[in-house]
């Protein structure tokens, strides 16, 4: 968000924190206009307690591991944050991102032994960033977003798609803004073509993904370890691709274009493209 809002218009002041803080400050009184949050459930409250206007949703997001650059605990799926001797960092359960991160992590029966090697909780995702950047630790669990503005510090471990929770951000304008008309004016900024886009580029979810579509797979007999490319439609916000089940490595090229690697488990079927939205899968590619 810090990188984002800016983009989206410089002139105004920003306050940025934990959506569960910046709750609270602005039922203390504190002077703002809008309230932008990581998640529903702060504008919710506030909604039901008269301090805000009725929220719109406006971004959504996905969770993520990220690990130093180097990577030197080798870690290279979930899984491996099970392993003695990891050394983990994770947003407090009151943060947003923290509570994301504990509702996947026992979704997937790995909470108890993930917690056990946790060695901070953190005020912010941007503060779990931070320590992950600099070696402090062995990997940390963030937005994806997170990642995309760092990429040259940060080597990504993304989470299986079937247990992404739904991300999604809201925002209102506080009762008590005496700059009601400009609140409106740039929260239609942000919902506008241009905003999303800028939303978009950095990582975050459009806020209505399209169910993706493969409407050509080049080449159709391959090899492990060659690369394929799909032609196709909605491939932004991709959230894994496998063939026959078998997870895949990829690259969203484009909207329209996506590659992968075969990979070493694979065998001769249909290549599976997942967003939060849906699925599409392909004709059959040959392995071999």
């Amino acid at each position: 968000m810090t990188t984002v809002l800016p983009q989206i218009d410089s002139s105004n002041t920003y306050s940025f924190g934990s959506s569960t803080t910046l709750g609270t400050q602005i039922t203390n009184g504190a002077p703002a206009d809008v309230l932008m949050s990581a998640n529903t459930t702060v504008p919710a409250a506030l909604y039901a307690s008269g301090v805000v206007e009725k929220p719109v949703n406006f971004t959504r997001n996905t969770l993520a591991v990220v690990v130093p650059k180097s990577n030197p605990a080798g870690i290279k799926s979930i899984y491996d944050l099970t392993k003695a001797g990891v050394k983990i960092d994770e947003a407090a359960s009151s943060v947003p991102v923290g509570s994301y991160t504990v509702q996947v992590l026992n979704q997937m029966g790995l909470n108890t032994a993930i917690q056990a090697n946790v060695v901070s909780k953190e005020t912010s995702d941007a503060n779990v960033v931070a320590k992950v950047a600099l070696g402090q630790v062995d990997a940390g669990f963030v937005y994806l977003s997170d990642y995309v503005i760092n990429p040259t510090q940060l080597t990504l471990i993304r989470m299986p798609a079937w247990a992404q929770p739904k991300i999604t951000y809201a925002m209102a304008i506080v009762t008590k803004s005496p700059n009601q008309a400009a609140a409106q004016a740039w929260m239609n900024k942000v919902l506008s073509a241009a905003g999303q886009a800028i939303f978009v580029k950095n990582g975050f979810l459009p806020l209505t993904a399209p169910i993706p579509t493969v409407a050509k797979v080049a080449p159709a007999h391959a090899k492990v370890g060659a690369t394929v490319t799909l032609t196709g439609t909605n491939f932004t916000g991709t959230t894994s691709v496998t063939i026959w089940g078998v997870p895949a490595k990829f690259k969203v090229v484009s909207a329209t274009k996506l590659t992968l690697t075969i990979p070493a488990r694979a065998k001769s079927g249909g290549i599976t493209v997942t967003n939060p939205s849906g699925t599409a899968t392909s004709k059959q590619v040959t392995i071999g």
